[in-house]
């Protein structure tokens, strides 16, 4: 058996080989011999099997088995002359070339390791950034609008036009082309004017209406809305206002911030005061984060950190790419694609740069968390599912089902470590 060994980068390497037929004929002797002690042959007595007999029974599984065993032999000695332990390859050898004839099988093997990264100083890519100040008015309108989730409704005294802010109390009965709809009656309903509760136009169309007033509001139904059967639909709504309610006015007072801090040993307006502070500026901080600093600092260590990449992890990425754009391609620029290999070569390189990026975005992080000691675990990974399913009224367990069976975990993962990851350097600069 001839092998060449090439170690094409520290990412990438490659086997070529020719295999003699007469090894793989050995190999197929060999696992014959094996398979006759334990096969269990109709008419002949465990561990007697003739090897002819086995030959016979299983023969083209036999040679498969022959030529994967040499497949095998072949990895194995590529990667000891080129000094590559198993623990440091990613993902499973890519068989690239098997051209058999009578007398030897051709084979060409490329595998992919995990690059060598010289981080440096990378703390010196932290985008410069001042912590964001809270003024005492943004703290002013925070507490007074959690006043005002505290505040009971109460009926108006004067009957006066309806604003923004006021809640009306309504009977409604909404129909298109003259036919009441499901769902489209109500009585004694309470709608905050401005709250966005009802269709685009429909609450606009209250300002201005007083107590006992009858109005007739036409609307359009979204394109998008949840019923096919209303969905971009115009109709209309006879509504009639019983009552028009406002917010009762709450003192900002040390009783105000007993209540917003219950079991608060302190509870006082000055510490209410300072804990929507640092609310406040926790909230500025994260924003700050998210939309500007992280993608900033990613977009740093990407352009100041060079490693060789593994060209098979690049290509999966590229694959993602792709499948991604033909869902959104018609059946016909599909099937072009398929006919055509030149157009779909072409395709695949214009994602390729984005892809390169990517893929070295996330070694780059992984080294960080590495040198970082960042880790999550998967009752992390749980816990972060269970919430946000919770907030948004799903089964917990349903919802972190169907991402473990869909394979989403490790991306979860993934993206948690790069948040901590991008997060504590970011720290790390405010200290």
């Amino acid at each position: 058996m001839e092998i060449k060994s090439n170690k094409i980068n520290s990412a990438n390497a490659e086997i070529t080989a020719t295999i003699s037929m007469d090894d793989v004929n050995a190999n197929v002797e060999k696992i014959a011999k094996q398979l006759a002690k334990t096969a269990n042959i109709q008419g002949f007595r465990k561990g007697k099997v003739p090897v002819a007999i086995v030959k016979k029974q299983y023969g083209q599984k036999l040679v498969e088995d022959a030529e994967a065993e040499a497949l095998r032999n072949v990895l194995s000695q590529g990667l000891d002359e080129m000094s590559i332990t198993n623990d440091s390859l990613i993902g499973e050898p890519n068989i690239t070339k098997f051209d058999k004839t009578e007398s030897s099988i051709e084979v060409g093997i490329k595998v992919a390791m995990r690059p060598a990264i010289e981080l440096g100083d990378y703390a010196a890519l932290v985008p410069e950034f001042a912590k964001p100040e809270i003024s005492d008015k943004e703290i002013e309108e925070r507490i007074t609008m959690f006043a005002q989730s505290q505040a009971p409704l109460v009926d108006i005294k004067r009957n006066r036009m309806m604003k923004k802010g006021d809640t009306a109390v309504i009977d409604f009965e909404g129909s298109i082309d003259g036919e009441v709809f499901e769902g489209g009656t109500a009585k004694d309903f309470p709608l905050e004017l401005g709250s966005g509760q009802f269709i685009p136009g429909f609450e606009d169309q209250l300002i201005g209406v007083k107590r006992d007033e009858e109005v007739v509001i036409k609307v359009t139904f979204p394109e998008n809305y949840g019923s096919d059967k209303l969905a971009g639909k115009d109709a209309e709504f006879k509504v009639k206002v019983n009552q028009i309610k406002v917010k009762e006015e709450v003192a900002i007072d040390d009783e105000l911030a007993k209540k917003l801090m219950p079991g608060e040993e302190n509870a006082n307006l000055e510490e209410l005061q300072r804990q929507v502070r640092i609310q406040l500026e926790n909230e500025a901080l994260g924003k700050l984060y998210n939309e500007e600093l992280k993608p900033k600092l990613l977009e740093n260590l990407v352009g100041a950190v060079e490693f060789d990449l593994p060209e098979f992890v690049v290509e999966q990425e590229i694959d993602m790419a792709v499948n991604k754009k033909a869902s959104e391609m018609s059946e016909d620029e599909i099937n072009e694609l398929r006919e055509n290999a030149d157009k779909l070569s072409a395709l695949r390189e214009t994602f390729r740069d984005d892809a390169s990026r990517s893929v070295k975005a996330t070694f780059i992080i992984d080294s960080l968390a590495q040198a970082k000691g960042v880790r999550v675990e998967e009752q992390e990974i749980m816990q972060t599912i269970y919430y946000e399913a919770m907030q948004m009224g799903q089964d917990p367990k349903k919802a972190y089902d169907h991402y473990k069976d869909a394979g989403y975990l490790p991306a979860i993962q993934m993206s948690m470590i790069e948040d901590r990851v991008l997060s504590g350097l970011l720290n790390e600069k405010i200290a």
